[in-house]
């Protein structure tokens, strides 16, 4: 091959025994037993060429170095699958083209440097696409579409199978067992590259900004680092549960006489037996009949209650990913939310774990860690319960080292503030006021002070900032909890109404968006309104954000909503089907909102690169530091605001600890 390699368009076909869904790719490259089969690559946008590794055909050696070399511009669907499927094929067999990236202080050693791959899932997100290649195929209507068969010729040859007397009881198969079924994967390898080609054709004149293609090279590097668990407490906790759940259906069943007491079937009808009637089983339910329920009854359900608490899903998602030397890799995704660009969890999701509010936090997890059972049952009512809180103190500093925990103080509501102007919000987050007390005070004309002065009115400014910030009505009060939190029915509308007349720039805002939209959707031309470009553009509403990253909305048009009124519509993924999603102004400002927010969140991850950075949750940094790192320099650095953002007042807040927790 003489031509100079500008960039490589690369789709493997792999084999391994471990379980790429559950446990992640990078605990799926380091078996034992993992193996590249197919090899398709195209170079400088050229014919696709298939290698059949798996058959002995050798990878050319131009194309070895190329994979290493940062000068060489490396593409993928899904590139981490290949980039990291790579790395470790590379240190077993070609170890001479193998370079890694990482300092002797860092935990990335294991895998090729990724600042100089792309991948084009994440451009097809950036894009309001699909995230499956079979998608941004349909959706953009390809020439080129992925071949359906793929999905059973993965599951024959890149798993492990079933050994049965008609295939001689093997556990693999391979080529030569099914050589028509071989050749029709060797066209779906070299499709799928193809695929992948028509996408970036079809997407060049729409491409992701530089800064974003930075932000995906960083949160590879995050996802390459890992995060170290304690896998003591993890297996511990495993196995307190199994004895608690014992315990728990043996009492359950000492008190019920059932054969089953976790069928609803059978505790419901003993429920009836007692003259208790309910249609649910449901945590609301249950806590609504122990009250008046006699002794046995509140037991029975006392028990059902912590039985459903026991879940040990996260410690079996730990077990699952943890990689040899005990770190998880692969939990975050870029671009995950594609509709505002958010990071999304993967695997054990860190982004959905209990909170933990146990005073004894650190005395619960050594009993746990050391395995206690019997002290634990002495000192907790309800083990399931410190178990789940325990879940967040399994993620652990690296010997010598410390977290820092910081993450940005009430941020989109500091956003909402300064895009839509209400000034006396800004100023009272810049007097670092308490915005609940606040807004009560801004509703109802009356001081309010959290513990003074009409303090009681803080719950209502409170449950009003949290449900009301995007157009929210009655239903969204109830959504969040306001009946609970003792405000009656008839006082909802009125709040919805005094939380809309103390912020009209707000309010003002949201239509001023949906009006906006509207227009450049009715008259397909770019409309400039409340510092945005708004502006359909092929078939897609764009909307330009201060960062210079774009929202993108696929196949907007006007149609009528539930009511009678005009709204806009498009195609998304909603609840992950790709649908037509019904929109208007107040949620066109989430997802704005959302967007800068996280655009904040990548700057601050830029600015802190340097850093350890393991993870990122919400608007939340989890930081492996040395033990001399100080909480304020990382939350100062974190405060320093881009320059497209510098009157947003940002606060940082921190704290360190020896394991995860929320403070």
């Amino acid at each position: 091959m003489n031509t100079t390699i500008k960039t490589i368009s690369i789709d493997i076909e792999t084999y391994s025994s471990i379980d790429l869904v559950k446990c992640g790719v990078y605990k799926y490259a380091e078996s034992p037993d993992f193996e590249i089969l197919l090899f398709a690559y195209s170079v400088n946008e050229g014919d696709v060429c298939v290698v059949d590794v798996a058959s002995g055909e050798e990878v050319p050696e131009e194309i070895l170095a190329a994979l290493a070399d940062d000068s060489v511009e490396k593409w993928a669907y899904n590139a981490q699958f290949e980039r990291v499927c790579l790395s470790s094929w590379l240190r077993r067999h070609h170890p001479e083209h193998f370079h890694s990236y990482s300092i002797p202080e860092d935990t990335v050693g294991d895998y090729i440097s990724p600042y100089s791959w792309k991948c084009s899932r994440v451009w097809g997100a950036y894009m309001g696409l699909p995230l499956s290649l079979k998608g941004i195929g349909t959706v953009l209507k390809l020439d080129e579409q992925k071949m359906d068969e793929g999905a059973a010729l993965i599951r024959y040859f890149c798993k492990p199978c079933r050994p049965t007397k008609a295939n001689g009881g093997r556990t693999r198969n391979l080529p030569h067992h099914a050589p028509d079924k071989w050749s029709i994967f060797k066209e779906y390898n070299k499709r799928d590259v193809e695929v992948e080609l028509a996408i970036k054709a079809r997407l060049a004149r729409f491409p992701v900004p530089d800064f974003v293609w930075d932000e995906y090279h960083l949160d590879q590097e995050i996802n390459d680092r890992g995060i170290l668990v304690d896998m003591k407490l993890v297996e511990q906790a495993i196995a307190i549960d199994t004895k608690t759940k014992e315990a728990l259906l043996s009492r359950m069943k000492e008190i019920t006489g059932l054969d089953n007491p976790n069928s609803v079937a059978q505790i419901k009808s003993w429920l009836a037996q007692r003259g208790v009637e309910t249609e649910s089983l449901d945590k609301k339910a249950v806590e609504e009949l122990l009250p008046g329920a006699d002794e046995d009854v509140a037991n029975a359900l006392s028990c059902r209650q912590q039985l459903a608490k026991s879940s040990v899903s996260k410690y079996a998602a730990m077990q699952n990913a943890v990689c040899a030397d005990g770190r998880a890799r692969g939990m975050f995704a870029f671009y995950g939310a594609n509709r505002t660009g958010r990071w999304a969890g993967r695997i054990i999701q860190l982004q959905n774990l209990p909170q933990n509010h146990i005073d004894d936090l650190s005395e619960a997890r050594d009993l746990v860690r050391d395995g206690n059972y019997k002290a634990l049952e002495m000192l907790y009512d309800n083990i399931p319960s410190v178990l789940s809180e325990l879940i967040r103190t399994a993620f652990i500093p690296k010997p010598g080292y410390k977290y820092i925990v910081a993450d940005f103080s009430a941020i989109e509501a500091r956003v909402l503030s300064f895009l839509a102007g209400e000034t006396w919000r800004i100023q009272v987050f810049k007097d670092g006021k308490d915005i609940y007390c606040a807004s009560a005070s801004q509703m109802f004309g009356v001081p309010v002070e959290k513990h003074g002065i009409n303090s009681h009115l803080r719950q209502k400014g409170k449950i009003a900032e949290l449900a009301l910030g995007y157009g929210g009505s009655v239903g969204a009060l109830k959504a969040m909890g306001a009946l609970e939190m003792g405000l009656t029915e008839n006082e909802l509308q009125p709040l919805v109404n005094a939380w809309r007349e103390a912020n009209p720039n707000i309010t003002r805002f949201w239509w001023d968006v949906d009006a906006a939209i509207k227009k450049a959707v009715k008259e397909r031309a770019p409309v400039d309104s409340r510092g945005f470009r708004f502006q359909w553009q092929s078939g897609i509403l764009f909307i330009g954000l201060p960062s210079g990253r774009r929202l993108s909305y696929v196949k907007p048009r006007i149609g009528e909503n539930q009511f009678g009124s005009e709204s806009v519509t498009y195609e998304g993924l909603n609840l992950g089907k790709w649908t037509r999603i019904e929109s208007y102004g107040p949620k066109f400002t989430e997802n704005i909102v959302q967007a800068v927010s996280r655009d904040i969140l990548a700057y601050a991850m830029k600015t802190l690169r340097h850093c350890f950075i393991v993870g990122s949750v919400h608007d939340e940094l989890v930081i492996e530091s040395p033990p001399d790192t100080a909480v304020q320099t990382i939350c100062n650095k974190m405060n320093d605001p881009p320059s497209w953002g510098t009157d947003i007042n940002l606060i940082a807040d921190g704290y360190e600890c020896c394991f995860y927790m929320k403070k």
